[in-house]
């Protein structure tokens, strides 16, 4: 198993409150502070722990456009693609994926003219041949962990 209840615990824990320092950690969990320190390390070395990166709330910093894309591509040049993405700031995530098309990206923008300044530019990077976007218009589900992590701690 990937995680084991205390694991769990420690995830769901710093999910809550990010800023939490592993003693505090240790003492919320019962466990000795080089327990904490020993899980988080091994946590991080095997990939599942990436960092502490800040929520934020891309509406309010002015993105309040959310936006699906599926792409088809050239065959064979998905790294070229995916370059060319990556250096598109408004371009969040790029999956790769099977099905329909090839890539499946989501892009945020202010209003609908800078969607469709975004989407000149994802049609416009090399090897892009059709793309298909949906505008999100509200999130019910924001991504998520908890309900998995949850799952674990309670050893189910």
């Amino acid at each position: 198993m990937a995680v084991d209840a205390l694991d769990a615990r420690l995830l769901l824990l710093l999910t809550d409150s990010p800023r939490l320092g592993v003693l505090e950690c240790a003492r919320r969990l019962g466990v000795a502070r080089g327990t904490v320190q020993a899980r988080l390390d091994r946590l991080t070395e095997r990939g599942i722990l990436g960092g502490f990166p800040p929520e934020l709330d891309l509406a309010a910093m002015g993105y309040g456009l959310t936006a699906f894309a599926v792409l088809e591509i050239a065959q064979g040049r998905r790294a070229e693609v995916v370059a060319a993405l990556t250096a598109i700031d408004e371009v969040c995530e790029v999956h790769a994926t099977t099905g329909q098309g090839d890539l499946f990206i989501r892009m945020v923008a202010r209003d609908n003219d800078d969607l469709q300044r975004v989407i000149d530019k994802v049609v416009g990077a090399p090897d892009v041949l059709r793309t298909s976007t949906s505008i999100a218009l509200s999130t019910p589900v924001p991504p998520r962990v908890r309900p998995l992590l949850e799952r674990v701690a309670r050893g189910s």
